[in-house]
């Protein structure tokens, strides 16, 4: 994907964010508004024009905000942590922290505090947080501030902890690539059969034990790009080797996009921030790798080297397409191959769009 990108490829993610700021996090099905990320994908991928002819198909989807329940202030905030119906409470918080002080110390503080909750909405808190944050850092707008507000706000609402063990000091801590051999996944024999929302199905990990290491067994204190790539790599190939049909695939989907959320947010996280974060990001990409999981083999998955990916075939794919999970998907692919070139990533995008244009549902 093009190392720079284009300011004004993104007038039409300010004009579709007018048009939904009446609208809630979530469409009239119950499942997340994907409209937002979706079309700052396309932006960042130069195709504004795309924009609109999409957008006038799904928004006929969104559904309207909440009401408000009671005013969160810095003493009670904690009591509304993963409670979806306190999303417009975030909400008007969230932008009064914005309008307050500095957007980046904000996504700082906030980052810290959520990031145990990570796997929040299936990840589409944090990934919608880190589009918002791309769009914010590229050009600052008012309604790219109620975006960013809205990503924190969906994040808090909606807050899951996965669980974890008493913290463990560990000198054989390993990057993903390595720490993924050492994940279990639910035994067939055990794991309930296919269940509606991702978050309903990883509830099984809460009696799954051996889950509970999971957290402490990789290094995030190291180079924090260099960890994202690794993690994003690794998933790229966990897609690959376990999706087949349109369920999986939006379950693998999210491995690889949530822990990527985190790359735009890191100029503005400190260390500590930015560690913690990481660490959740590999916590929560591992739990769906254990949950849906049926292939444990990744040194086998094959891919290959030879063929050549076109990018701007991919692109077109993947809006011809216009699942909303295969767009984002793929820029996340293209962007990170940017940073780490690697045949898997341009390999699952192509992967993706094929099960999510109906060939194999």
């Amino acid at each position: 994907m093009k190392a720079k990108m284009n300011p004004a490829d993104y007038s039409a993610l300010d004009e579709t964010l007018e048009i939904m700021a009446p609208m809630g996090p979530d469409l009239s099905n119950g499942l997340s508004n994907h409209a937002p990320m979706a079309i700052e994908a396309m932006c960042a991928m130069g195709r504004r024009d795309a924009v609109m002819p999409w957008f006038e198909r799904y928004r006929r989807r969104l559904a309207p905000r909440r009401a408000r329940v009671a005013r969160l202030t810095d003493d009670n905030w904690r009591a509304a942590l993963g409670d979806l119906r306190r999303t417009e409470d975030w909400f008007e918080f969230f932008r009064n922290e914005i309008a307050e002080r500095p957007w980046p110390a904000v996504l700082d503080k906030w980052t810290a505090r959520l990031a145990p909750g990570l796997m929040a909405a299936a990840t589409h808190g944090v990934i919608r947080t880190g589009h918002a944050t791309r769009a914010l850092a590229l050009e600052d707008t008012p309604s790219r501030r109620r975006e960013l507000a809205d990503g924190l706000a969906y994040w808090a609402a909606d807050y899951m902890p996965l669980p974890a063990g008493p913290h463990r000091d560990s000198t054989v801590r390993a990057m993903p690539s390595k720490a993924i051999a050492g994940v279990q996944i639910i035994p067939p024999e055990i794991r309930r059969a296919k269940i509606g929302a991702l978050t309903d199905a990883l509830a099984q990990l809460d009696s799954f034990e051996p889950f509970k290491d999971t957290l402490d067994a990789v290094d995030p204190a190291g180079d924090a790009c260099a960890f994202i790539s690794d993690l994003t790599a690794t998933f790229a190939r966990v897609f690959l080797a376990n999706a087949h049909n349109a369920y999986t695939t939006i379950a693998f989907v999210h491995a690889v996009t949530g822990p990527a959320a985190i790359r735009p947010l890191l100029p503005y996280l400190r260390d500590s921030t930015a560690h913690a974060a990481l660490a959740y990001g590999w916590q929560t990409a591992a739990a769906m790798y254990a949950t849906f999981a049926t292939r444990a083999d990744l040194g086998r998955v094959e891919i290959d080297e030879l063929k050549v990916w076109d990018e701007a075939g991919l692109i077109e794919r993947a809006i011809a397409c216009g699942d909303e999970h295969a767009i984002k998907f793929t820029e996340v692919c293209l962007r990170e191959h940017a940073f780490n070139p690697d045949p898997a990533f341009l390999a699952a995008a192509s992967h993706a769009i094929h099960i999510l244009s109906g060939a194999e549902h």
